[in-house]
Formats: C-alpha cells, sequence, structure tokens
C-alpha cells in the first residue's frame, strides 16, 4: 500500500511538472515542429505590432521558434500602432497570449529541466521525510537515513544581487546594441534623402538637356539605393536575402552594374564606389560635389559601425559566465524553497511556482540574447524600400515645377554654379 502511494506521489509530481512546463510555454511546443511551422500565420503575414500581435489568438499559437521567430519581430510603427501600444486594455491582451510568447517557447526545454529538478526535490523529500496520502493521512518516510534536500535560503538571498546586476548588464548592453544599429539605418535614411535632395539642387542645368539631366540624376538615386540594398545584403544571412537581394539589383539597376555589384568581395564597398563616380560626373561646381560626398563618407561610418556589432559580440566570458550563474542558481533554488511550501500538499506548491520563477529569469537572459544581434530583428527590408521611394521622387522635382518661376543667379554666385570656368572669366586667381 505504500509503495502505490509513493508511486502516486512520485507520478503526480511528474505530470504537474510536465502540464506546468508545457503551459508555461505553450502546449503546440509539444507538436511536430514541421507541422507548428506549415501553419504559422500573423496579422496580414508581416510582423504584427501592438496588441494586433494577439488580436486572434487561434491564428498565432503557431508562431515558429528559434531562429524562424525573428524575422516576426522587424515592426514598423505607425500613429494608429502607438495607439494600440498604449491602449488600457494591453495588460489583458498580453496575459491571454503568454502561452503563444516566442520567448518563452525558445526556454522549453530550460523551464522543463528546472519543473523535473523541483518535482525530483519533492519526491525525494517526500520518499527519505513522510509525506501526506490522498486520505491526508501522514506517513514517514520510507528510506530514513538518507540526508533530506534542502538548501537555507539565505545562500539566494545573497547571490540575487550579482544575479540581478549581470541580468541588467546584459540586457542593457545588447539593448544598446540594437540602439545603435537602429540609429545607424535611421543616418542612412536621413542622408540618402540629403544627398539626392543636394544632388537635384545643385545640378548645373546650362547646356544640359533635361533628358539628360534626368537620366544623371536617376542614376544618382539608384546608386544610393544600391549602397542601402547591398549593406542590408551584408547584414543579412545568406539564404535569407541572397536570391532577393540579386533579383533586386537585376530588376533596378543596369545589368553590368549589377554584375559588378554581386561580384564583389565586399558589395557595399562597389556599391558606394559606384555611388562616388555618379557623384563625380554631375556637373556642378567642385565645392558643391564635396558637400554631396561628405553624405557618402557618413555613409561609410554607418557601414563601419554595423560591421563591428555585427562582428564582436558581448565578451563570450561574460555572455557564458551569466547563462552558467542562472542555470546553476535556478537548479538549485528548488532546494532552498522546498521548505516555504510546507503549506501546500507534500510541498507540491513548489513545482508550478519554480516553473515560473525560471520562466521570467531565463526570459530576461533571453531577450538580452535575442536583442545582441541586432540586424536580424530590424526591419531592414522595410528602410530599404522605403529609401528607394523617397530617392525617386526626390529625383522627379524639378526648378518651378511647384509654379514659382526661379530667379537668375545672381553675379557674386555665378562661381558656385559655372565653376572652373567662372573663375577665369572673372580674372579667376
Amino acid at each position: 500500500m505504500m509503495l502505490r502511494r509513493t508511486c502516486l506521489l512520485a507520478g503526480a509530481g511528474a505530470a504537474a511538472a510536465l502540464a506546468l512546463s508545457s503551459a508555461v510555454v505553450g502546449v503546440e511546443a509539444f507538436a511536430p515542429q514541421s507541422n507548428a511551422r506549415s501553419v504559422t500565420k500573423l496579422n496580414n503575414d508581416i510582423a504584427p505590432t501592438g496588441f494586433d500581435s494577439f488580436r486572434d489568438l487561434k491564428d498565432i499559437t503557431n508562431l515558429p521558434d528559434g531562429e524562424e521567430q525573428r524575422k516576426y519581430r522587424r515592426t514598423v510603427y505607425t500613429h494608429d500602432d502607438w495607439k494600440k501600444h498604449r491602449s488600457q486594455d494591453r495588460f489583458f491582451y498580453y496575459l491571454a497570449a503568454i502561452f503563444s510568447s516566442g520567448v518563452y517557447k525558445n526556454l522549453f526545454r530550460e523551464v522543463s529541466l528546472v519543473s523535473i529538478i523541483a518535482t525530483f526535490v519533492v519526491v525525494y523529500n517526500g520518499i527519505t521525510h513522510g509525506y501526506t496520502d490522498l486520505d491526508g493521512v501522514k506517513h514517514s518516510g520510507l528510506i530514513e537515513f538518507l540526508p533530506k534536500l534542502a538548501l537555507p535560503l539565505n545562500v539566494f538571498t545573497v547571490t540575487s544581487p550579482s544575479l540581478g546586476l549581470l541580468l541588467v548588464f546584459r540586457t542593457n548592453t545588447s539593448y544598446k546594441r540594437w540602439d545603435e544599429a537602429r540609429k545607424n539605418w535611421g543616418m542612412n535614411i536621413n542622408h540618402t534623402r540629403d544627398l539626392v535632395r543636394m544632388a537635384n539642387t545643385f545640378y548645373d542645368t546650362s547646356g544640359v538637356s533635361p533628358e539628360k539631366r534626368a537620366d544623371d540624376l536617376n542614376h544618382v538615386a539608384l546608386c544610393t539605393w544600391a549602397f542601402v540594398r547591398a549593406m542590408k545584403r551584408h547584414l543579412s544571412p545568406e539564404e535569407e536575402d541572397e536570391a532577393e537581394f540579386r533579383a533586386e539589383l537585376y530588376e533596378k539597376l543596369p545589368p553590368q552594374q549589377a554584375e559588378k555589384i554581386i561580384a564583389a568581395a565586399h558589395r557595399p564597398n562597389r556599391a558606394l564606389q559606384d555611388l562616388s563616380f555618379a557623384i563625380n560626373d554631375l556637373p556642378m561646381h567642385f565645392l558643391r560635389k564635396n558637400e554631396v560626398h561628405s553624405a557618402v563618407t557618413i555613409f561609410e561610418d554607418n557601414l563601419g559601425s554595423s560591421e563591428r556589432l555585427l562582428t564582436s559580440p558581448v565578451p563570450l566570458f561574460y555572455s557564458r559566465h551569466l547563462a552558467r550563474f542562472l542555470a546553476i542558481w535556478l537548479f538549485l533554488l528548488p532546494l532552498g524553497m522546498y521548505d516555504a511550501f510546507s503549506a501546500s500538499w507534500n510541498h507540491t506548491a513548489l513545482i508550478p511556482s519554480m516553473a515560473v520563477i525560471s520562466v521570467m529569469l531565463l526570459g530576461l537572459e533571453e531577450i538580452g540574447t535575442q536583442l545582441e544581434e541586432p540586424f536580424t530583428v530590424l526591419p531592414m527590408q522595410a528602410f530599404c524600400d522605403k529609401i528607394y521611394g523617397w530617392c525617386m521622387e526626390i529625383m522627379s522635382w524639378s526648378p518651378g515645377d511647384n509654379g514659382r518661376p526661379m530667379k537668375p543667379v545672381k553675379p557674386e554666385h555665378v562661381y558656385f554654379t559655372e565653376g572652373e570656368v567662372a573663375e577665369y572669366t572673372n580674372g579667376g586667381y
């Protein structure tokens, strides 16, 4: 009878651990991965925003796990998205969709292991130091000579501040990396528009046909876009972007230029060189050309900063020490928390509590790890598409097309429009 009840206790504990860990990270984690990914669907098949992410739970319960889910985090907000983001109901939506969280799905194995350890502690201490059966009858331990699995809670109280500092530094550093990458692309967006605006404004139309002007400026716009698109490919996984990159270049650029960029060992450098050639061929004074070229230098700086982020992670010894510290701390925590749950039946409340605690703490480390490499969660393709549209639009504008006639160039400004010819005409230096 005692053996049967002991088996019942062990089975109940194991079932509770399994049920809790699956509930926390989503029951769909047990489904075959191929089936789960085949029915993945998000609102409008793009990265969701605000509480739209959780409006139709049935449509998003199979969000891919691991690397596949990163493409669904490339959000671009609008005013409507911010209104939803600030919704007073956001907590209810987020809690209702907790089982669909991609972050929590990634933690399934770790949370399961902590839950299993907690279950083992409950069952072991019940067998060795007594337990209460389903009828409420207390029984002595079956193997009383074995020691009790427990640790003083002070051990975790003393070490928790250090663990907290490590986690805070990890997440803050990763966010700073994401923020720097986003600022690099913000600079790209700003200075692509600035470059094509200056090229359009400074273009000297003296003796140049409208068709020639349109062709020159169109070439500058395309070369500007080609750089940011090459930078996006340079910072993206080959299997995700190579085919699309080639197709876009052949669609928008002259075949020879596209082939030269694709064949280059460092494609963004080749695209920047083409842009420099295009700027240099524009009919304008060299001082104005220098001003346009300054934007190209900023592109080079943004590229170098992004390459540094891509190739240099947070020091590995820091990340590894944090992972080991957190894992060992969580694996031992059931021993320190065991006595605190003496009011529950056979201390079984320890199992779900440990599952929830491990999800929260491991989730912080997971968020830091996901943010550390920022480029595959940034909407770089959306940035490139917007840059292309803006550049082509700016280049389509011409002086006087707003109905206001352009004033003649003042004599003292002729030097800046006609360049070296004006120098010698006016006496030069």
